[in-house]
């Protein structure tokens, strides 16, 4: 069995915002959304693994559905879990807001990360993500942020202003905190961000992209699932269906080299999923995930039950 400690629930696909460089197409046009009684379900299931630690709960933007995610915080917490947040953020118009929006969280929540850069906001680190910080220090919640640095060249990208300058309309925001870390971390090109950014990107060979840099696909420390119920190896790579089979046989019998896209990717990085299949390929890509997630496009008719769901792909959504 795989030595799982983190599942991220994607609790919906939808978003209020479509950035350039999102992972699973994020945007107010998709679909899916867990119901209280899939997360229920779900947060059973992830019971019975004993080496899961740590509930993230992600989207999309899963602020969008209020209620659900207390009672899935709640929920969580209840069974034992250290239980987090990934957000953009939009909910931080103040710091009191920020306040009221945490005020059921807290004792339950063990950490909140706000995703904030150029590709969410005129300022890289936003208004929002301050007062947010600055109401999780006033309350005791760990709190920290999440960025992507704009690639050089790329189609996106918003103007840059002063670190704590005053917004239009608005005060000055509060000083982002000393002891609140800036993640800071570069693209990786797959979901919308192989569309709309890897064209202007600087280019390697695509033979050169031999290994996968950012999973560790013959022994998952965290996977994600969808609302679907697909738990994603990597964004748009399943290694099952939670609501077909239960959590613990999933990772009981899941074998990376067994895996049909997994297994090439473990031996040989997205260059050997390419050789492996015959995938026809440009002669270079802008990294390792933008070969990856081209090749699986191309894949996905041979193997929709590992190269799901739709929504991963853009499908209908650009």
């Amino acid at each position: 069995m795989t030595r799982l400690n983190g599942l991220h629930i994607l609790l919906t696909y939808r978003c209020l915002s479509a950035c350039d460089h999102c992972f699973v197409w994020g945007s107010p046009d998709q679909t899916g959304v867990f119901t209280l009684e899939s997360l229920y379900r779900v947060l059973d299931q992830a019971q019975q693994v004993r080496s899961i630690r740590t509930i993230y709960f992600e989207g999309g933007e899963p602020f969008l559905f209020y209620p659900i995610l207390v009672e899935g915080v709640r929920a969580a917490a209840a069974r034992g879990f250290s239980v987090g947040i990934v957000t953009n953020g939009y909910w931080g118009t103040t710091v009191e807001d920020a306040l009221v929006w945490l005020g059921p969280l807290v004792g339950l929540l063990s950490d909140v990360s706000v995703s904030t850069d150029l590709f969410h906001s005129k300022e890289a680190v936003s208004p929002e993500s301050r007062n947010i910080l600055a109401a999780c220090e006033q309350i005791g919640i760990s709190a920290s942020t999440i960025s992507c640095e704009v690639p050089t060249g790329t189609a996106g990208r918003r103007p840059e202003s002063a670190l704590g300058a005053p917004v239009e309309g608005g005060e000055t925001p509060p000083p982002l905190l000393k002891d609140a870390a800036l993640g800071r971390g570069d693209i990786m090109f797959r979901g919308r961000a192989a569309v709309r950014l890897a064209p202007n990107a600087p280019h390697k060979p695509w033979s050169s992209f031999d290994e996968c840099p950012y999973e560790d696909l013959e022994e998952p420390g965290r996977v994600h699932l969808d609302p679907w119920g697909n738990l994603h190896l990597c964004q748009g790579l399943v290694m099952g269906n939670l609501f077909h089979l239960p959590l613990t046989e999933i990772l009981e019998t899941y074998q990376a080299a067994d895996h049909p896209i997994a297994g090439p990717l473990s031996a040989g990085g997205p260059a050997e999923l390419v050789r492996v299949y015959d995938v026809p390929h440009a002669a270079d890509y802008a990294d390792a995930c933008h070969l990856c997630y081209a090749a699986r496009e191309q894949l996905r008719p041979r193997f929709p039950q590992a190269l799901a769901p739709d929504a991963m792909y853009g499908v209908g959504l650009m």
